[in-house]
């Protein structure tokens, strides 16, 4: 690539980048309708007909906002997953990841309630939703697979009409459910996200437990699980939220 070229490319990539960056502040602070080109522009100090040739509305602003964020959520979802231990301790330990995820990335939560709307899908734009579609898969990937280690190593029996997606499409409802109960009851981070693992980590393992997933959580040590989590997959993150001194 001549120098030209890929200095330009570059500035593209910064220009977009800074676009991000606004949007992603503007969304934490009005919302998603407080979220206009306009504003963006004016923020940016670029035109409107600039900012339009990155994105052609602002749902394909959002979904690539979305998908800039996803990138560290896949990140974290196979560091994970990468822990010594059983399939249930990798599975708790992707739900940390999402825990951490979440309270770290607001904005992504919210964007994500939006983008599932039907109307929202029809406005954006393919190329901006398929990175995000691609990343949900992976993140799904690494639940369904551990999943089918913890069948294959006897830790767990799925019944006859049951898959591995089944069971994780369910965790992943649980999670999402509470943490959207959080976001649409408008709970501060003290009382809301600071109480929400508990609720979570109680029907989570309570879920698991039913399906005699082992080792159950009656005699296994998943504060201690917890805590090694923190330490070797997601140090920086869980200092960041004061899980870890």
């Amino acid at each position: 690539m001549a120098p030209t070229s890929a200095r330009k490319q570059r500035e593209i990539q910064d220009r977009e980048a800074l676009i991000l960056q606004v949007a992603r502040g503007m969304l934490l602070e009005r919302g998603y309708l407080g979220l206009t080109m306009d504003r963006i522009a004016a923020a940016t100090e670029y035109s409107k007909g600039t900012i339009y040739q990155h994105f052609a509305n602002k749902e394909d602003l959002l979904a690539a906002l979305a998908a800039d964020t996803m990138a560290a959520r896949v990140s974290m979802f196979q560091r994970g997953a990468a822990i010594d231990g059983r399939p249930r301790e990798k599975f708790f330990a992707i739900g940390l990841a999402e825990e951490l995820f979440v309270r770290l990335n607001p904005e992504h939560f919210r964007s994500q309630q939006i983008l599932c709307s039907v109307s929202f899908r029809e406005k954006a734009q393919e190329c901006h939703l398929a990175p995000l579609e691609g990343q949900n898969q992976i993140c799904l990937g690494v639940s369904e697979a551990l999943i089918r280690d913890a069948v294959a190593c006897g830790d767990l029996f799925l019944p006859e009409d049951m898959e591995a997606a089944d069971l994780a499409i369910q965790l992943y409802a649980l999670y999402t459910g509470t943490f959207t109960i959080v976001e649409a009851h408008n709970l501060p981070e003290h009382e809301g996200f600071q109480r929400a693992p508990r609720f979570l980590h109680r029907g989570a393992h309570r879920l698991l437990d039913g399906y005699g997933w082992k080792p159950l959580s009656q005699v296994w040590d998943y504060q201690a699980t917890a805590k090694r989590v923190y330490r070797e997959a997601f140090p920086k993150e869980a200092r960041l939220l004061g899980l870890l001194a």
